[in-house]
C-alpha cells in the first residue's frame, strides 16, 4: 500500500514533580530540606530513513508519545529522566505544521534528525528554596508538561527521472524494460494507480552509472480540476530533474488483442503532447519549464502519419526525440543512455556531507543534585 501523507498527533514527555523531603538521620536533629528534583520528560525527534518509502506506518497509528519524567525523591534523588521516542520517515518527506500550513522541515537526506517536540522540564525540589532566613522550606514546583503538536507528513519521491503521459502509452512496460521495477501491466485505462519507482543501471562494470524513475499515474485533460485519477500524484515529480514524457504514436484502429488494441485512440499525438504539458503547467509552472525528452511509445505498431506529425513538432521545438517499443526493445538503450546523460548535466549538485551536531536531547537546564535514580 503506497502511503504519501499522514496526519499524526504527538505528545513529548512531561517533566517529574519536585520532591518536598527532610534530612532524618540519627545525630542530624536539623537536616534540612533534601528533596530531589523532576526527571526531565523524554523529547520527540523524527529521522529519515532509507528503510522506509511510504507513510503506512502512520496512517493506522497516528499518535506518539514519549515517556515522562519520573518525580523527584528524598535524599536529594532526582527523578529519572524520560526516554525519547525517534520516529522514523521516508528521505523526501516533507512536515508541516498541520494547524498553521509551516513547512517546519524537509527531510532530504538521509540520517537527518530534528526535535519535533520538546520535554518538559522537572520541577524543583524544596533543597533549591532553602536561605538563610528559610531553612525549612516547603515550597516545590510542579515538572512543566511537554509539548503537544499536530503535524502533517507528505512524501515526495525523489526520483531523477519521470515518466508522464496519458493512460496505456507504455509508462510501465518501459519502466519495467528499464530497470528491474515489476509494476502491474494490464489492457485497461488507469491500470497504474500509485507511483512506480525503479533504478537504472548504464554502462559496464566498473563504470558504470545509475538514475533513478518514476512511473506516474497517467495523466488526463483536465486532471488539475480532479479529473481521472487527478494530480494527487504530480507533486513526486517536482524533485526530478527530468522529464521523460511518452506520446502514443499506434494505429488505434489496430486489430483488438494487439499492442495497438491498448493505444490512446486518439488522432492528434501533437495535442496529446500539449494537453499533458498544460496540466503540468497547471499544477506548477516549473514543471513544464524542466529539461524533458520526448518518446514516440509502441513504434512497433505506429501510424507513420502520427509518428511524423509528432516528429516534426519536435524538431520544431528542439525536443530531444526518440522512437521506442518496449514491446520489441527498439529504441530502448538509446533512450536509456539520453536519460541518463540529461540526468547527469541537470542533477542538483551533490552537497559535501555536513557535520551535523548531536542533538541536544535534553533542556540547558542546570543538571540536579543526587543521582539519577535511587538513594544517594
Amino acid at each position: 500500500m503506497f502511503i504519501d501523507e499522514a496526519k499524526i498527533r504527538i505528545k513529548a514527555g512531561d517533566g517529574g514533580n519536585g520532591c518536598m523531603a527532610f534530612r532524618r538521620e540519627k545525630f542530624v536533629p536539623k537536616g534540612g530540606p533534601s528533596g530531589g528534583d523532576g526527571g526531565h520528560g523524554g523529547d520527540v525527534l523524527m529521522s529519515s530513513s532509507l528503510s522506509h518509502n511510504t507513510l503506512v506506518h502512520f496512517r493506522f497509528n497516528p499518535e506518539h508519545k514519549a515517556q515522562r519524567g519520573g518525580h523527584g525523591l528524598g535524599s536529594n534523588c532526582s527523578g529519572y529522566s524520560g526516554e525519547s521516542t525517534t520516529l522514523k520517515v521516508p528521505v523526501g518527506t516533507l512536515l508541516y505544521d498541520d494547524a498553521t500550513g509551516e513547512l517546519i522541515h524537509d527531510f532530504a537526506r538521509p540520517n537527518e534528525t530534528i526535535v519535533i517536540a520538546k520535554g518538559g522540564r522537572g520541577g524543583r525540589g524544596n533543597q533549591h528554596f532553602a536561605t538563610s532566613t528559610h531553612q525549612a522550606p516547603r515550597e516545590h514546583e510542579l515538572g512543566r508538561a511537554g509539548e503537544e503538536r499536530a503535524y502533517r507528513l507528505e512524501l515526495r519521491l525523489l526520483a531523477d527521472a519521470g515518466l508522464v503521459g496519458y493512460p496505456n502509452v507504455g509508462k510501465s512496460t518501459l519502466i519495467s524494460r528499464l530497470s528491474a521495477a515489476k509494476p502491474k501491466i494490464a489492457n485497461y485505462a488507469f491500470t497504474t494507480l500509485e507511483p512506480n519507482l525503479g533504478v537504472v543501471q548504464v554502462g559496464d562494470f566498473p563504470h558504470t552509472e545509475s538514475f533513478t524513475v518514476a512511473d506516474l499515474p497517467g495523466l488526463i485533460e483536465g486532471a488539475h480540476l480532479g479529473a481521472g485519477l487527478g494530480i494527487q500524484f504530480l507533486k513526486h515529480i517536482e524533485r526530478t530533474s527530468v522529464i521523460v514524457h511518452l506520446v502514443d504514436v499506434s494505429d488505434s484502429g489496430a486489430a483488438e488483442g494487439s499492442a495497438a488494441a491498448v493505444g490512446s485512440a486518439r488522432p492528434d499525438p501533437v495535442a496529446d503532447y500539449k494537453v499533458i504539458t498544460e496540466e503540468l503547467k497547471s499544477f506548477d509552472p516549473a514543471l513544464a519549464a524542466k529539461p524533458t525528452i520526448l518518446v514516440a511509445a509502441k513504434a512497433d505498431v505506429a501510424n507513420p502519419e502520427k509518428l511524423k506529425k509528432l516528429t516534426a513538432m519536435a524538431k520544431r521545438r528542439k525536443l530531444p526525440f526518440f522512437t521506442i517499443s518496449a514491446v520489441t526493445g527498439e529504441g530502448i538503450e538509446p533512450l536509456k543512455y539520453a536519460i541518463a546523460e540529461m540526468v547527469a548535466a541537470h542533477r542538483p549538485i551533490a552537497l559535501e556531507p555536513e557535520i551535523v551536531e548531536p542533538v541536544k536531547l535534553k533542556p540547558n537546564y542546570p543538571p540536579p543534585p543526587g543521582s539519577a535514580r535511587g538513594r544517594a
